[in-house]
């Protein structure tokens, strides 16, 4: 099944780039791929193909976890060009990242029944 999520990705995208604009290197389609990644990412992890979903009840599930794929997204676009770094120090200031499966902490998977 394919969902067209077009309109929950562009607000996503709308409210971050409100967040996100004032960044030297603020990057538009960049920002729009991550929302789109997150979005599917939660699909796969909800696993709606184990439910009698029809789309529109999965678009409207989708909106339950709204902050979290706008997390998701923001910590994926965050991490632009520092992939892979558990830590960061540089001129005084250090960074931590917080582990990114942290971030779905809330979202149940839909599981089959054999």
């Amino acid at each position: 099944m394919i969902i067209d999520f077009t309109e929950l990705q562009n607000e996503i995208v709308t409210d971050l780039t409100i967040e996100l604009q004032d960044d030297d290197d603020f990057n538009a389609a960049k920002l729009s791929n991550k929302v789109k990644l997150a979005i599917k990412e939660i699909i796969s992890k909800r696993n709606y193909g184990a439910t009698s979903y029809t789309e529109e009840m999965i678009l409207s599930d989708l909106y339950n976890y709204y902050s979290m794929i706008t997390n998701v997204a923001r910590y994926d676009y965050n991490q632009i060009g520092a992939e892979g770094q558990s830590s960061h120090s540089e001129n005084g200031t250090n960074r931590t990242w917080v582990k990114r499966d942290e971030l779905f902490k809330g979202l149940v998977a839909f599981v089959d029944v054999i």
